[in-house]
């Protein structure tokens, strides 16, 4: 497939065969493992192969190398959202600050964002330690303004950032001779800058931190499918039910994210929201010395159907977005396609911001799905009684958070009490969502009224939307 898709979008002939990542893409699939051959008996057993259970497994196996450790995977490694995200190395925190305050007081939650910002050296320093390259890039996050009521919401959140502990260093308002020498953004009025995050090749990060958690001595079994975890019965072991055998083991630790669904009784427990994102050909120089972006930070905007961007490693733009968001049923398009209108609407927003890529060809398009809680609050927790645990509900900002996870986990799990078990997404219970169809249409009028919300604003309103207020309302944001 060549030529021209909605909208006059231009397509390579890469475009059509969609499904698996740019990242995988470029580095080629890893070679499947086996799967679970039988029943067998571990210490651990973490359920999901992404960024969560394999920061999980490295950590314990880290603090106490003679646990028995199993990672129990449906494809492989690294194949879900780890393998698929905008490679944001971010501090930022899935949920209300508000509601993390009120589980543990104020001061918990202004140590959780720090503990973020910590998290994203320590995934640097990890990487360096154990040789995996995967592109990283320390060069910050800008948050960028493009209408009225973007520059007021940009400004007020700054403002109250401010009273959650993020200090001048943390977040600033660059000035627009600053802004304007990092990246040309096309009707940017405004814009923050903060050093708190990383780029990365995601695929190059999942393959890499598989290589060394195996290499640890944990057995990572792909195409192995679970389908119930079972808390611990009288033996005292919890049990992970998949179609190659049962496992048992002392707890069994669930880090499924936007698949939780697929296991029984999980169904409602978090919403797969599907992301999706397109790629470039690779840039030439006379359209970057146009944008410039020689920082490689990561960038966003303050747009309700918000957008996500980096400059790859290798000369590209890579730009996400929501597109389908929900499935009915909380299904899953594991294989990635993307539809075209949304990689016609992902063009819309890279050429608007980029007029110098106008005439680029997007070379690659594909879909995720993450988890979503109905409080869309991130969350971590072992249950010493049931000897089931879980982490997840990153909401989209999982990269880093799925670090601190994997080493909160590991303290729970170990019963240590650390700085990191007193945070306030430890233990924290979350309502289930709607049945059906209740969930649907209420996704789908969420982000009806957010594009709408958006509409509206790039009209040159000075507020935001009141579409947007009652989306919030709506989501339980």
């Amino acid at each position: 497939m060549s030529g021209k898709g909605l909208n006059g979008t231009p397509l390579t002939r890469d475009f059509a065969n969609g499904g698996v990542s740019f990242w995988y893409r470029q580095i080629g699939l890893p070679a499947r493992r086996d799967a679970l051959p039988g029943a067998r008996d571990y210490d651990v057993a973490i359920v999901g192969g992404g960024y969560t259970g394999m920061w999980t497994a490295y950590y314990l196996k880290k603090s106490q190398p003679d646990l028995r450790i199993a990672i129990l995977e449906k494809e492989f490694a690294g194949f879900g959202a780890s393998g698929r995200n905008g490679g944001w190395l971010s501090a930022e925190f899935a949920g209300s600050r508000e509601r993390h305050a009120r589980a543990r007081g104020r001061q918990a939650m202004i140590d959780l964002q720090h503990a973020m910002f910590t998290s994203v050296d320590e995934v640097i320093e990890v990487t360096k330690a154990e040789g995996i390259d995967a592109d990283i890039h320390k060069g910050g996050l800008i948050h960028v303004a493009t209408n009225a009521a973007q520059n007021r919401r940009l400004h007020q959140e700054l403002a109250e950032l401010r009273t959650w502990g993020f200090a001048e260093e943390d977040m600033r308002l660059l000035t627009k001779e600053e802004q304007e020498s990092r990246i040309s953004v096309a009707g940017a009025l405004s814009a923050t800058y903060s050093p708190h995050c990383a780029r990365i090749q995601p695929a190059k990060l999942a393959v890499g931190l598989a290589r060394v958690v195996e290499g640890l001595g944990v057995d990572i079994f792909e195409g192995t499918t679970v389908s119930e975890i079972r808390p611990r019965g009288a033996d005292g072991r919890a049990t992970a039910v998949t179609d190659r055998g049962t496992v048992t083991a002392e707890y069994v630790i669930r880090a499924t994210e936007g698949f939780t669904a697929g296991i029984r009784g999980q169904h409602r427990q978090w919403l797969p929201m599907n992301s999706s994102m397109i790629v470039t050909e690779p840039l030439g120089e006379e359209v970057w010395e146009r944008i410039g972006w020689g920082g490689f930070e990561l960038l966003g905007d303050e747009a309700h159907a918000y957008c996500y961007a980096q400059r790859t490693a290798d000369g590209r733009i890579a730009i996400g977005g929501r597109g389908v968001p929900y499935r009915f049923g909380s299904r899953t398009d594991v294989r990635g396609a993307t539809q075209p209108q949304t990689v016609a609407a992902l063009h819309k927003i890279l050429t608007t911001l980029f007029p110098a890529t106008a005439g680029a060809k997007i070379q690659h398009s594909w879909c995720g799905v993450l988890g979503v809680p109905r409080d869309w609050c991130s969350t971590v927790h072992v249950d010493h009684r049931t000897g089931l645990g879980w982490a997840g509900g990153y909401v989209g900002s999982g990269v880093t958070t799925t670090n601190l996870a994997g080493r909160t986990l590991r303290d729970l799990v170990l019963r240590r009490e650390t700085e990191l078990t007193g945070l306030p997404w430890v233990g924290r219970q979350v309502r289930q969502w709607e049945p059906e169809p209740l969930r649907w249409i209420g996704v789908q009028m969420i982000y009806a009224l957010f594009r709408a919300a958006d509409r509206h604003e790039n009209a040159q309103m000075g507020r935001t939307s009141a579409y947007a207020r009652v989306a919030n309302l709506i989501s339980g944001r």
